[in-house]
């Protein structure tokens, strides 16, 4: 399927979105065609973004469509978790991550499908884009701008932008 002009589309040391190319970083294991929880690979393919969490308390909304940040919600990485790659409110019995977190990384939150909404186990929770530490700190399989990259990007996509990663 060939990429659309709202698309973002990942290239070698970017991601090019409605004309524009952003610095961005990766999973420090690269991309991968066979994605699997732990292996912190940044899965191949043409994703939709179908969803933006963001911090009310540090940033504004970036767009109409974006949810609050609680500060009890988080993810679920655990395969044997009924709730496997979903938002859930902790305390939660299984291993998840917290999305409201003391760092900026997760102040805004850009959700793909990856293996959502309903997860095979073991082939990997939730691919966000989010807020880099720093150009070139790898992710745990995501993919991570500067901030105001983020920000720029979030309030110009549409229900049809895809993450194209060839």
């Amino acid at each position: 399927m060939l990429p659309k002009p709202h698309d973002l589309v990942l290239t070698p040391t970017s991601i090019r979105f409605r004309g524009r190319h952003f610095p961005r970083t990766i999973g420090r294991s690269g991309l991968s065609q066979e994605k699997r929880e732990g292996d912190s690979a940044t899965p191949v393919g043409t994703h939709q973004i179908v969803g933006c969490l963001y911090r009310p308390d540090r940033i504004s909304r970036p767009n109409d469509w974006a949810v609050p940040i609680r500060p009890r919600d988080a993810w679920s990485d655990d395969p044997d978790d009924p709730d496997y790659n979903l938002m859930v409110e902790a305390p939660h019995g299984f291993s998840h991550e917290a999305l409201k977190r003391a760092d900026p990384l997760y102040d805004l939150i850009l959700l793909t499908d990856w293996n959502w909404p309903f997860a095979k186990k073991g082939r990997g929770s939730a691919i966000f884009l989010h807020r880099w530490r720093r150009l070139g700190f790898p992710t745990e399989g995501c993919i991570a701008f500067r901030p105001d990259h983020l920000q720029w990007i979030a309030a110009r996509i549409t229900p049809s932008t895809r993450l194209v990663v060839p």
